[in-house]
């Protein structure tokens, strides 16, 4: 398990989301046109929303015939559902190798958020899509981030048992991570980035490790 909450395991994309796994492909080619698929989707969906996305909009921005999507998708809900959690996996493995060489928790904490933030700022369609699916497909929606609760837990007691960080319950400190998280993502990445990353994660990064006390 690494300190961002991953276990260094994340596929490349999420072949079991692609209709239920058994349209996944096989060949080199396959994964090549799945991912021009989920990478059109994230532009359609980020753009338009799922409501007007159109599986049509999503093959033409991949340079895909119509029916190639049908060769991997059974509806535009399978493919968002898909998105969701290759947006998930592209988030995490991003944060994993950015704080793989992280000494402790603290720094780790710090090192992520701000590889979190420049993440955000070259996708700045993730939130929309992630907000999107508690409306579209609240499974997925719940999924995405339970995912990243799961891995975070681990992490948080592992760094207790090491001495890195105080007694106290580890899923609510997750959440609570996750949650700031979010909010500043959306702030200093999705409706504006004026301040650089690193003096944003810093300073979040110093209310985490000494909250608000003076």
């Amino acid at each position: 398990m690494t300190r961002d909450g991953t276990d260094g395991r994340e596929t490349d994309m999420p072949m079991a989301e692609a209709a239920g796994g058994d349209k996944a492909p096989r060949t080199e080619r396959g994964k090549r046109t799945l991912r021009k698929l989920l990478d059109a989707a994230a532009l359609e969906f980020g753009e338009r929303g799922f409501h007007e996305a159109s599986v049509s909009g999503i093959t033409q921005r991949a340079a895909v015939a119509l029916g190639t999507f049908y060769t991997y998708f059974d509806s535009k809900e399978s493919l968002f559902r898909a998105l969701v959690e290759d947006m998930g996996a592209l988030t995490r493995r991003w944060i994993a190798e950015r704080v793989a060489q992280a000494p402790d928790r603290l720094t780790a904490e710090r090192v992520g958020l701000e590889a979190f933030i420049e993440f955000v700022r070259a996708h700045r369609n993730l939130y929309r899509i992630v907000m999107e699916a508690q409306f579209v497909a609240e499974d997925a929606y719940r999924r995405y981030y339970q995912v990243f609760a799961d891995g975070y837990i681990n992490n948080l007691e592992s760094a207790k048992k090491r001495g890195e960080i105080r007694e106290g319950d580890v899923e609510v400190r997750a959440w609570a991570l996750i949650g700031i998280s979010v909010f500043i993502g959306q702030r200093y990445a999705v409706w504006g980035d004026d301040r650089p990353a690193a003096e944003i994660a810093a300073e979040a990064a110093d209310f985490i490790a000494r909250g608000l006390k003076p």
